[in-house]
C-alpha cells in the first residue's frame, strides 16, 4: 500500500483482551489504511471473533487502544462506535424474516436519518429515504426481491441483504464477518464481486476462511494464531510464508 499522511483507519495498539485467568488476545498492533481491504485468517479459537467483538464495541479490552481514524474508540459502544463510521456485519445472518427486503433495508436508512419510531410516521411518503433504499437494494443486486419477505430468501441473498444493511450506515470502515460462509462456489464467486464492488472507496477488514476469496479480494492479510498475529504481508507474501504454511495454510498453498 502507498504512504498516507491521513491517520489509519482502524489502529489496533497493544490490545489484549482475557476473560478471567484466560488471555485470548496478545498485544495486538495492527495499522489498516484508509481504502485497504484487509483480511484476518486463523485457524478455530484463534482470537478472530473475540477481535471483531472488541473493534464493533461488544467487549471492551482489557488494555491497549483501538482507533478509528485517529480517534480512540476502545470501550465505547456499539452505537457510539456505528455513528463515528464503522459498520459490522455478523457471521449468522442478522436480519427481520418477516419484514420485506425493501422494509430491512428502509430500517437501516430511517436510523440514519436518527428516526427511531416510525409506526405514525407516514414512512411511505418518504421520498428521500424511500429513493436511498432503492439505490442500496441495487448496489446489493436485491431490486427484483424488493417486496419479498426476507425469511424466503435463499442464503445467499439473505448474506447480500445484511451487507445492504451494513451499507444504510454510510460507514467508512466495514467489518464483515465470514461473508461467504455456507455457499456454493458460485455463490461465493458472486459474493466476492458483490463485496468488491460495495466497499469500492471503503475500507474492508473481513474474516474469512475461503483463500480463494481473501488471495483475490485483498490488499493485505493478517494470520491471526493464538490470539497472537503470526504475520501481516500481501497474500502473495503470506502465500509463501514458511511460519504461516506450518501454522495455518498448510496443504492450501502447496
Amino acid at each position: 500500500m502507498s504512504r498516507t499522511t491521513n491517520p489509519p483507519a482502524l489502529r489496533l495498539a497493544g490490545v489484549t483482551k482475557s476473560f478471567g485467568p484466560i488471555e485470548v488476545l496478545q498485544k495486538l498492533d495492527l495499522d489498516i489504511v484508509p481504502g485497504e481491504r484487509h483480511a484476518v485468517i486463523g485457524p478455530n479459537g484463534a482470537g478472530k471473533s473475540t477481535l471483531f467483538n472488541l473493534i464493533s464495541g461488544l467487549f471492551a479490552p482489557s488494555s491497549g487502544d483501538i482507533a478509528l481514524n485517529g480517534r480512540s474508540i476502545a470501550g465505547l459502544s456499539p452505537h457510539r462506535i456505528n455513528r463515528a463510521g464503522l459498520a459490522r456485519s455478523f457471521q449468522i445472518t442478522n436480519i427481520f424474516h418477516r419484514l420485506s427486503v425493501f422494509e430491512n433495508v428502509r430500517l437501516g436508512v430511517l436510523a440514519r436519518h436518527g428516526v427511531r419510531y416510525g409506526l405514525f410516521r407516514p414512512v411511505g411518503r418518504m421520498r428521500r429515504v424511500n429513493e436511498e433504499t432503492a439505490e442500496v437494494l441495487a448496489r446489493v443486486g436485491l431490486t427484483p426481491r424488493a417486496d419479498t419477505l426476507a425469511g424466503d430468501l435463499t442464503y445467499s441473498e439473505q448474506r447480500a441483504l445484511e451487507i445492504g444493511m451494513t451499507l444504510t450506515t454510510g460507514a467508512d470502515v466495514i467489518l464483515l464477518d465470514e461473508p461467504t460462509a455456507g455457499m456454493s462456489r458460485e455463490e461465493t464467486a458472486q459474493a466476492a464481486e458483490l463485496i468488491r464492488s460495495v466497499t469500492a472507496g471503503k475500507t474492508l477488514l473481513m474474516v474469512e476462511h475461503d483463500m480463494s476469496v481473501v488471495f483475490s479480494l485483498c490488499d493485505r492479510v493478517s494470520v491471526l494464531v493464538y490470539g497472537s498475529i503470526l504475520a501481516t504481508d500481501t497474500p502473495a507474501g503470506i502465500s509463501a510464508n514458511r511460519a504461516v504454511q506450518e501454522a495455518y495454510l498448510g496443504e492450501e498453498t502447496a
